[in-house]
């Protein structure tokens, strides 16, 4: 779109409109002009904490426009560091209709509506800096503050293509910028021309860059580059939308490769609308693709990369809960509701969670967290308890609550002002942090009020006490009102003020005061009306002034509910409320004008004679005055000034100073004041003398007069918390507090006392059950930070920042000992359990060891560098364990956990715990470390991505993992003493968890705590639990204790029982997430075991393992060759002495045995156990394959259909295995083309796109090798139940026909190769197997079979020799050079280390090159070359970031892909002639040609002899069809990477759509199996959906929907025909589980994890029914039938059931037009008490039967493994069917008598109904937990895991 012509070529906004003079434009807030001094100009800084008050903006009113058509906004930008901002653009569009398009770094993820479009801006750091490595290691958390090294930013909007990309409107013109704080602007313009701001003029005419659309930034627009440097090492340039995937979606950022100079506009995405679904562009794609791998192929040349896939919708979910800057940022999805808060607004907060709280009774806060959602609802006293919103009745451990909030040490936190007398005398009020305490001051007991996510600020009483205000400081302050004798939250709502510091209630409740400051810092005074809000009314502002005068108080006279008075700094001022305005008037001060007023009170009693506004105003300063005001004539009575000598001067002067007064009270009889000399002095009324006083160590902030005028309750600002009684003249001290931070605590279980350290540089004592200060100690120059108690003697161990740690006698009162072992801060500081030594670290990494058994320690030993240096300090650095022999701590680095042995420091075991994650590179960290009691023999470690680590203590194995845990990381870990529960802490919650993880919702979660807890621990007796962080929280814990051990602390060899992947933060791991170490550790594939070996091995050593010395022979350099002694002699074990001496093997040959080929090879070899490697370790390797975990078993019997009578076809299979490795073979030459998806082969014929399946393992298949002449495909898959070796198939490719099955490796194959001749096949264990295998093709009897001691990734055979072969591994390459000599066979082995520049890495793929070339990929992104005359590196080169796992090499080009999800083709045709110059060669000469980034890490690839197309598989489940001529990228193969959850076929069964974990929904062409469409929400996992039935309305015929059900309890209804959401509804609390139309459509029924059922029209998006019937159990199916309309005696034209996992089956009659629904029958069927030999019970199903009306079929956990027949007419069971096993799925067939019945069994049977013969069927690598039968009955649908089967039904 062409600008106006005043606008070309480009127009410089700030210079046009003289921005300036601010004329023509706007400012608001803290807007100012400064001198930069890169730019050497000037610049706008637009800053302020609210951006909606701190802003630029162009033109000066809304009713303006600025008329700007260029198509492209550049500004120039620089966000300041720390900060965020954000800027709205308002762009119109030719329909007439105004966009805001906003971006900004305090957006998490992209939004849109139709006239909004939020975007996250992502700011870069600058190149090099800490920022960008801690950005670049991490994919999470990108959006947030600018770093502080963020540069001045180009910004380049294309407005034409945003509007049409995102909303389908063609943009017209540019209407309005605001610029919100917080940044730097250089200028801002507009232009139809691409500015590229890194090429200068003279580069721009030498290029011709015009001729390519591109020109050089303006010179008045430009920033300055010193001479001889390049702009983009200075600046940042972010053009957007840019070209390439980014994280995350849809966000502005700088993009990956950098600038891109040259480039071209981005196309007009109107000609991409969205079209209709139909075939055309999928069958045009295949047909394109087809002609594309079959035509003849052009020579190469260079073109952007474009990536072409299918349509894919992106709709962002809720993310966490955060603040919300007013005017910026629509509210949040997710609202807050508590029990009987409708009608309330929810509040939201700064990173908090707001719960309505309600009267005190035995209930408890809950919030559910589903994804990323947290919503929150009242149950409970105390501080809130927060669990997964779970249904009633879902199993979760008990009791619930399991924590009660006993008590709270603290006093204060944003104010120590805030303290109340209740109106009986008998209690105060208080505010500790967020919590509201009341506390009886007899009986010491507590009562809280909870709500708050921050500290509170204000309270105020009505007259009677029965209303409780409370305010909230933070960015947005609110506002709670309080039914103060029921502890309920009467409402809640912001006060629009930044700071509220003084609240005042009118004497009858019915008007709140409140002072505070707006964002500016002005003073704001506003009024509330409250008369309604005890009987359900909102709270309405009556009056809001700004004042610039300082207010400190504020208070309502108790006579006039409109009338107020204030006094601060040179002032006192009345105020009054009338007609809607806030007026006031000052008091003529005369001479005290100048003084600072602190506090006022009014004068008490009343006279009949005097009027209610003839009073006394008294009001004190800090001066020592106090003045009488006469309210009613607005002056001064009297003034005096109070002197400590009690000599009052009446007259208001005299010499000396007076004292500074904090507070006033007064009572009819006489007078408080605090003072900031620390005294509570007692006045009468004329002041003359002091009466009664009180010192206290710290100044007094508030005095305050009991109603019955007999106590004076007084506050410090050290936090004391006491009262004075006046007829006694006794104080008492009702609360002492820390005035910072708590940082740790330790417990000693004899004398019941805690001692607890603090930032306010105290240490201080604490008795436990009285909760008493008992000492306090101060340390004036140095801050305690860790603090420990001696387990058996009064000893108390403290370490300071200075590195001094100090024991001191309770007993004695005394400092024993100083140790300055540490010069700088402790970080660990601990006692072993028998006491007889002490730890201590600190921030340097060192160690130190003491004995402690005599009073007085002494240093034992003393280690340096061995603790993590930069992990921080934390109660929990140094853990022991029970039995005082392990000590465990994060270090030497933050990746690593140690264990030592705590009596003498020897390190024991050494384990990294940076699991490697296949979607990042970013390596996680250690963080907390906990020993879990003895007999368990586990550790638990908290990483830095929110996981628990449960380590075996011994061999460091992984045995679970537990995430998410916290939002942000664990700080804190706790184990009680029988191993039943685990304490955690994170941010600001505390979480209790089954640490058995045994049912559906295994942790609860507590809040209360408005700062993040340090520390939480159970105490020595196991009945509480204390928790620190602002103040000290202390718990009741009740759950019982154990009668006995548990079994859990027993050691078992059986896996413990697995809760539902789903139900549980749990996740069993495998082999795949074994943390990197050095002791052995055998550990395969299936379920961890919780026995380990009691041996403790030492660390492997050597490059090859050494077995048991049964047979020794002398080899060169004094290697030595031995055999394992077993039958199969030729198993040998290679160790050379040295890596560059060349050892030759000479194995035994296997003789031909007696037995056929095929016997021989079907059965594993008969052997004893081989020689086991040391180092059962996972590798740091993504190549590494390991299989998914499984929980399902293979069935025990199976039905096979007669050959040729098979009721059942496979037809077709959706999806590619993700999880495998090399596991997609094409050969160019024949065309053929298989996968693996599961345990099937997939052979495709790219011409027509039919299958062919074949059938052959039965576990998950690992990796595919087909042979040179494409004749063979050897398939490698796990070992079966009960067999000892994994399963190699090979197949005859030309009728598909496995011809043999070996069985050798005992437990997976990570790699297969075949020889250039084909004559040899080499196949290659996984890292628990460490064997090279070599078969003999011809006979496939096993010819060689090598032990090595490290494990092994890949292996290729030369294509020039089938002598030579290859292998990579840890650090080196393997060169084998095989000889055969009279049918023996020589090995001859040379290991080749990778060269020392490239570290300690593993070499993880590998292929040959041209001559003598092998090229190999490193887990560091290098490539080396090598010449294998020489067998030595002779040139490495930096390819990607992040891990190589396949590489792909013809003649002069290589392909490369990495786990950064690229591919990159590279030149090497410069490498031969490099070879020739050895180690000198240099990487210069090759070069990138080409890059494409992908969906996933990349895992297979195959390509043809010029490297110019191939297919790439990812781990995202996904193949692509690559093109490097066209740069182009085409989705092949598509597929779900997580967990099928549901299945529906459209009506006219063209379609099915699928639903998942990941938050997708797929919509499927059944003809061509194609990928079509996907809906993409982020977040949440989609768990169920349904396809809306064909309508009765003719124009919406053509109009297809879905509806899909959400873990945070919205559906939302796409539509198919326009890809587009159509409608999104919030009708349940919880997680949905069951979603179904109405037979009309016109409905929709839900059904959620609660059991509540939900009906809601698609047209209003409202619910007008919630049936509750099956509450307390989560739904598992609804299904709607039709029925005549007064058949069964009910009404209603339809009939519909709902299914619960209670096995509970309601079946209903509803006419929704008339409002009608009418229960029609409850079925309740049998279970026994307790499942035997079940880890999860099955679930509860039921279908109507479609061939027997009114009958409907159940399947579930019951008596007898059985289907029941159930007739609504006879009311009774009519038949029952035996099944083999409980069902996981159900379905029955429209068009036949046929019943699909899948099982966990990885079992799928066809039932004939009534009878009939059963068939089964296989092919499901797992349980079948899906089948469903399309509405003609001729189609069945089954999903196991992520794979879909499509199978025929024949004619039965």
């Amino acid at each position: 779109m062409a600008a106006a012509a005043w606008q070309s070529p480009y127009l410089n906004v700030f210079k046009h409109f003289r921005v300036e003079e601010w004329k023509r434009s706007a400012k608001e807030g803290d807007v100012t002009a400064c001198l930069d001094k890169r730019l050497k100009g000037t610049v706008y800084r637009i800053r302020g904490s609210i951006p909606a008050c701190n802003y630029l903006q162009l033109p000066r009113t809304g009713t303006q426009s600025l008329g700007l058509r260029g198509r492209y906004l550049y500004l120039l930008f620089r966000p300041l560091p720390r900060k965020h901002f954000v800027v709205h653009l308002d762009v119109a569009t030719q329909e007439n209709q105004v966009v805001r398009i906003s971006f900004s770094n305090l957006f998490k993820e992209f939004k849109s509506t139709a006239t909004w479009l939020q975007f996250p801006f992502v700011c870069a750091a600058a190149k090099g800096s800490l920022d960008e490595s801690t950005a670049g290691a991490s994919r999470r958390d990108l959006v947030g503050a600018a770093p502080a090294n963020v540069r001045w930013t180009c910004l380049m909007l294309d407005l034409h293509y945003i509007l049409s990309m995102y909303l389908n409107r063609r943009y017209s013109h540019l209407k309005s910028i605001k610029l919100c704080s917080n940044l730097l602007v250089r200028n801002i313009c507009t232009s139809d021309l691409v500015f590229d701001p890194g090429v200068t003029f003279s580069e721009a005419r030498q290029a011709n860059l015009a001729g390519h659309g591109v020109s050089p930034m303006p010179r008045e627009m430009a920033f300055p580059v010193p001479k001889g440097e390049k702009w983009h090492d200075h600046y940042d340039y972010i053009r957007f939308p840019s070209e390439g995937s980014k994280l995350p979606y849809d966000s502005i950022q700088k993009s990956c490769s950098g600038p891109a100079a040259g480039g071209e506009p981005s196309e007009d995405p109107v000609r991409q609308l969205p079209q209709p679904v139909t075939l055309t562009k999928a069958v045009r794609d295949r047909l394109s693709l087809i002609h594309q791998i079959t035509s003849p192929r052009a020579m190469p040349h260079r073109c952007p990369a474009v990536t072409k896939s299918i349509p894919e919708v992106h709709l962002a979910a809720p993310g966490p809960l955060r603040a919300m800057r007013a005017g910026d940022q629509e509210a949040e999805n997710g609202r807050l509701h508590g029990v009987g808060d409708s009608g309330q607004s929810p509040a939201v907060s700064d990173g908090g969670i707001h719960v309505y709280a309600h009267r005190r009774s035995e209930q408890a806060v809950r919030i559910a967290r589903v994804g990323s959602e947290e919503d929150a609802s009242r149950k409970g006293p105390g501080a809130a308890v927060l669990a997964s919103r779970r249904a009633a009745h879902c199993r979760s451990f008990l009791p619930d609550p399991i924590l009660k909030l006993r008590k709270i040490i603290g006093f204060g936190g944003c104010s120590t002002k805030c303290v109340l007398w209740t109106q009986n005398n008998s209690a105060v009020v208080y505010p500790c942090h967020a919590v509201i305490v009341t506390l009886q001051i007899q009986t010491g007991e507590q009562r809280f009020f909870t709500g708050h996510t921050d500290k509170v600020s204000a309270l105020a009483f009505n007259g009677s006490s029965t209303l409780l205000a409370s305010a909230q400081a933070g960015p947005l302050s609110l506002l709670r009102l309080w039914d103060f004798p029921g502890g309920s939250c009467l409402s809640v709502f912001k006060t629009h003020v930044r700071v509220l510091l003084s609240l005042s209630f009118s004497y009858s409740g019915a008007v709140l005061c409140g002072v505070g400051k707006d964002g500016h810092g002005k003073t704001v005074v506003v009024v509330w009306n409250t008369a309604q809000v005890t009987c359900g009314g909102d709270v309405v502002v009556l009056a809001k002034a700004h004042t610039d005068v300082d207010i400190q108080t504020l208070k309502i006279a108790f006579f006039d509910d409109t009338r107020m008075v204030s006094c601060g700094r040179d002032n006192v001022r009345l105020w009054r409320v009338r007609s809607g305005a806030l007026r006031s008037c000052p008091v003529n001060l005369g001479e005290y004008h100048s003084l600072e007023f602190t506090d006022l009170a009014f004068e008490e009693g009343h006279s009949a004679e005097r009027e209610p506004e003839d009073r006394t105003l008294f009001v004190c300063s800090k001066s020592g005055h106090v003045l009488e005001v006469d309210y009613k004539h607005v002056c001064i009575r009297s003034a005096r000034r109070l002197l400590p000598s009690q000599q009052q001067d009446k007259q208001g002067g005299g010499a000396g100073s007076g004292i500074a007064i904090n507070s006033i009270s007064i009572s009819s009889a006489f007078c408080a004041t605090g003072s900031e000399d620390g005294y509570l002095r007692l006045w009468p009324l004329d002041f003359s003398a002091v009466v009664l006083e009180a010192e206290h160590e710290a100044p007094v902030t508030s005095v305050c007069i009991s109603p019955d005028s007999h106590k004076v309750l007084c506050t410090t600002t050290a936090g004391n918390l006491g009262y004075l009684d006046i007829e006694s003249r006794d104080y008492s001290t009702l609360m002492r507090s820390h005035e910072d931070s708590i940082l740790a605590f330790s417990v000693e279980g004899v004398w019941k006392q805690m001692a607890t350290v603090s930032q306010d540089n105290t240490i201080r004592v604490w008795d436990l059950v009285s909760m008493q200060q008992l000492y306090d100690f101060t340390a004036a120059d140095e801050m305690p930070c860790a603090v420990a108690f001696h387990p058996t003697q009064r000893i108390l161990a403290c370490g300071f920042d200075s590195g001094m740690v100090r024991t001191f006698s309770l007993a004695a009162s005394d400092l024993l000992m100083e140790h300055k072992q540490h010069r700088t801060v402790i970080t660990g500081l601990t006692f072993s359990p028998d006491g007889n030594f002490m730890f201590s670290s600190c921030l340097q990494g060192t160690l130190a060891l003491y004995s402690s058994v005599e009073p007085k320690s002494h240093v034992l030993r003393v280690l340096g560098n061995v603790v993590a240096r930069d992990a921080g300090s934390g109660p929990d650095a140094l853990v022991l364990s029970g039995d005082s022999r392990l000590l465990a701590f994060v270090g030497p680095s933050n990746y690593v956990v140690t264990v030592m042995e705590a009596c003498s420091l020897d390190e024991l075991l050494r384990v990294d715990i940076s699991i490697l994650d296949l979607n990042s590179t970013a390596l996680d960290t250690a963080v907390r470390v906990c020993f879990a009691p003895v007999p368990r023999g586990e550790l638990l470690v908290s990483t830095s991505s929110n996981k628990i680590l449960v380590l075996d203590a011994k061999t460091g194995r992984l045995v679970r993992e537990v995430s998410p845990v916290h939002k942000l990381s664990c700080s804190s870990l706790a184990l009680s003493k029988d191993a039943r529960y685990l304490l955690t802490a994170g941010d600001k919650v505390i979480k209790v968890w089954d640490y058995q993880m045994r049912f559906d919702i295994n942790f609860q979660v507590y809040i209360g705590h408005s700062e993040p807890v340090r520390q939480v621990a159970f105490t020595p007796d196991q009945r509480q639990v204390i928790s620190v962080g602002d103040a000290i929280f202390l718990w009741d814990f009740m759950a019982l204790p154990a009668e006995r051990s548990p079994p859990a602390l027993a050691r078992s060899s059986e896996s413990p029982p697995l809760p539902g992947a789903e139900k549980s933060p749990e996740k069993l791991k495998d082999a795949s997430d074994i943390p990197r170490q050095t002791i052995p550790l055998p550990l395969l594939s299936s379920p961890p075991c919780l026995d380990v070996s009691s041996v403790h091995l030492a660390g492997c050593q050597s490059i090859f393992s050494e077995s048991d010395k049964e047979e020794e022979a002398s080899l060169p350099g004094s290697s030595r060759m031995v055999a394992n002694g077993d039958k199969d002699a030729s198993v040998l074990v290679v160790e050379p002495v040295r890596s560059e001496e060349l050892v030759v093997v000479r194995p035994k040959v296997r003789r031909e045995s007696s037995r056929s080929p095929g016997q021989s090879a079907r059965e594993p070899r008969k052997e004893t156990k081989s020689p086991k490697p040391q180092c059962y370790v996972r590798p740091d390797s993504y190549r590494h394959f390991t299989p998914r975990f499984k929980a399902s078993v293979l069935p025990q019997s199976f039905l096979s259909p007669p050959a040729g009578h098979e009721l059942l076809k496979l037809k077709a299979v959706i999806g590619y295995n993700g999880n495998g490795r090399g596991n997609m073979v094409w050969n160019p030459d024949t065309g053929f083309f298989a996968y693996t998806c599961g345990c099937v082969i997939v052979v495709e014929d790219l011409h027509s796109g039919l299958q062919n399946h074949w059938l052959g393992h039965t576990e998950e298949i690992s990796t595919l090798a087909v042979s040179h002449d494409a004749q063979v495909l050897a398939s490698a898959s796990g070992r079966r139940n009960g067999d000892s070796h994994c399963q190699i198939c090979i197949w005859n490719i030309q009728d598909g026909v496995c011809t043999t099955s070996l069985f050798h490796h005992k437990t997976q194959v990570q790699a297969m190769a075949y020889s250039r001749d084909d004559r040899f096949l080499a196949t290659l264990g996984d890292y628990n197997d460490q064997t090279v295998a070599l078969w003999n093709t011809y006979t496939y009897e096993l010819l060689s079979s090598t032990c090595i001691s490290e494990p092994v990734h890949d292996v290729a055979f030369s294509p020039f020799s089938h002598r030579e072969m290859a292998c990579v591994g840890k650090g080196a390459v393997t060169f084998w050079l095989l000889e055969q000599r009279e049918g023996d066979i020589n090995l001859k082995v040379h290991r080749s280390p990778a060269p020392a520049v490239l570290g300690p890495v593993e070499l993880t793929s590998l292929c040959y090159g041209a001559d003598t070339l092998l090229y190999s990929g490193t887990n560091s992104g290098q490539v080396c070359v090598w010449d294998t005359e020489t067998n030595r590196c002779f040139m490495t080169w930096e390819a990607d970031d992040g891990e190589i796992g396949v590489l792909v090499c013809r003649r002069s080009r290589l392909l490369s892909g990495s786990n950064t999800k690229r591919i990159r083709l590279w030149a090497v045709a410069a490498v031969r002639e490099l070879r020739l110059k050895g180690p000198e060669a240099r990487s210069h000469s090759v070069m990138l040609e080409h890059e494409i980034t992908l969906d996933g890490t990349i895992v297979s690839a195959a390509f043809d002899d010029s490297l110019e197309m191939g297919i790439v598989g990812t781990t995202a489940g996904t193949l692509w069809y690559i093109n490097w001529a066209e740069s182009t990228s085409i989705r092949l193969i598509s597929g779900h990477k997580n967990k099928v959850n549901e299945v529906s076929f459209s009506p006219d069964e063209t379609h099915c759509a699928t639903c998942g974990e990941d938050g997708s929904v797929r919509i499927w062409s059944l003809g061509s199996m194609e990928l079509v469409v996907q809906f993409q929400v982020l977040n949440q996992s989609c768990q169920c959906l349904a396809w809306k039935p064909h309508t009765i309305v003719a124009w919406e015929a053509e109009s297809q929907h879905v509806v899909a059900g959400y873990s945070d309890g919205t559906i939302r209804v796409f539509s198919i025909s326009r890809t587009e959401m159509e409608l999104k509804m919030h009708p349940h609390a919880t997680a949905l589980t069951a979603i179904a139309y109405s037979t009309d459509g016109e409905m929709i029924l839900s059904g959620g994890k609660d059991g509540l059922v939900a009906i809601s029209s698609p047209r209003t998006g409202m619910t007008i029914r919630i049936l509750a019937d099956h509450k307390g159990s989560p739904i598992t199916v609804l299904q709607c039938t039709r029925k005549q309309y007064h058949e069964f005696g009910v009404e209603g034209g339809e009939l519909w059931l709902a299914t619960s996992s209670d096995r509970r089956v309601s079946v209903w009659a509803s006419d929704w037009l008339k409002d009608k629904c009418e229960l029609l029958d409850w079925l309740s069927f049998p279970a026994p008490a307790s499942p035997e030999g079940l880890s999860s019970l099955p679930p509860s199903l039921a279908a109507f039967c479609p061939w027997e009306h009114g009958t409907l079929v159940y399947v579930g956990f019951g008596m007898q493994k059985e289907a029941l027949f159930y007739s609504l007419h006879k009311k009774q069971v009519v038949e029952k069917i035996s099944l083999p096993y409980f069902a996981t799925s159900l379905s029955l067939s429209p068009a036949a008598r046929f019943m699909a019945v899948g099982f966990s069994e990885r079992l799928l049977r066809l039932l004939p109904c009534p009878a009939g013969t059963p068939q089964d069927y296989g092919g499901h690598d797992d349980a079948v937990h899906l089948c469903r039968f399309a509405p003609a009955g001729r189609r069945l649908l089954t999903a196991s895991h992520s794979a879909l089967l499509v199978w025929e039904l024949g004619a039965g």
